[in-house]
């Protein structure tokens, strides 16, 4: 995002904590937090598949209170107050482009699902299945691209990930996996996965490093290996451990954008290119 639409979803955001509690406040009904989820991503969706509407309301040229009027008419008594609200308030801020306005609107659904969480002592747990899902995704092929595949009919993946998820992990997993994946403007469901994982992950004050090994690593690799992080970048860091023999040995660790590659593999396959060189 631009700068005029981070600050629009800064706004947007401080309307909704007014109804969540934001952040490590949230309030005690963890279920009403659910349903306001539930509302939001609904409204991205029907954002989602109609450009006239996300156009109408990110039009500059409209009066701000006009564009939360489009909303409010559209969404009152269709939705809970709280997301109609909450929708108003994000029609009255300027976007740079009117899909700012439909990815702001399923970032405000994910943080009210991650609120609700947090109210029902889940968050632990949450962050832990998507985590776990996304390496599934992330390991087949075939179910990535039928998950990643923007264009596929959005009733047949909800059918498939109620049939994954249903029962099997918590109902805010189940609604960020399922809302997330049926997005149209998702194109790698692994990614997708991996970046509510890591929002669970900055809700509960840490960053998250992604660690590859060829073994599974012991509670006290796992505690050392945090430390070495946690000094190396100055704050809080989870641990998130894939086991993949290919790498002989070693780890390969990724903090953001950064990589590690001290993997047994690529020290061979580094050597190999000097002995040819």
């Amino acid at each position: 995002m631009q700068a005029a639409s981070r600050e629009a979803l800064a706004h947007s955001r401080e309307r909704l904590a007014s109804h969540t509690g934001g952040p490590s406040g949230a309030r005690s009904d963890g279920q009403g937090l659910i349903g306001l989820a539930d509302d939001l991503f609904a409204v991205a969706h029907l954002l989602d598949g109609q450009v006239s509407l996300r156009r109408a309301l990110a039009d500059a040229s409209v009066r701000p209170d006009d564009r939360a009027g489009v909303a409010g008419r559209l969404l009152r008594g269709k939705v809970g107050d709280g997301a109609a609200d909450v929708v108003e308030t994000v029609a009255r801020q300027r976007w740079s482009r009117p899909l700012d306005l439909v990815e702001a609107v399923e970032t405000l659904a994910t943080d009210a699902a991650l609120d609700a969480a947090e109210a029902r002592g889940e968050l632990d747990t949450v962050e832990d299945e998507l985590f776990r899902f996304g390496r599934i995704v992330d390991g087949d092929q075939e179910l990535g691209r039928l998950l990643g595949d923007p264009t596929a009919d959005r009733t047949g993946k909800t059918a498939l990930l109620d049939r994954l998820l249903s029962g099997k992990v918590s109902p805010v997993t189940e609604r960020l996996v399922r809302n997330s994946l049926t997005s149209r403007h998702v194109h790698n469901a692994a990614n997708a996965v991996e970046r509510l994982s890591e929002a669970a992950s900055a809700r509960r004050g840490q960053s998250v490093a992604h660690v590859v090994s060829a073994v599974e690593l012991s509670d006290a690799q796992r505690q050392r290996l945090t430390g070495i992080l946690e000094r190396t970048y100055g704050r809080t860091i989870g641990l998130q451990v894939q086991v993949d023999p290919s790498i002989v040995g070693g780890l390969v660790i990724r903090v953001g954008d950064e990589i590690v590659d001290g993997s047994i593999a690529n020290r061979l396959a580094a050597a190999g290119r000097r002995f040819a060189g």
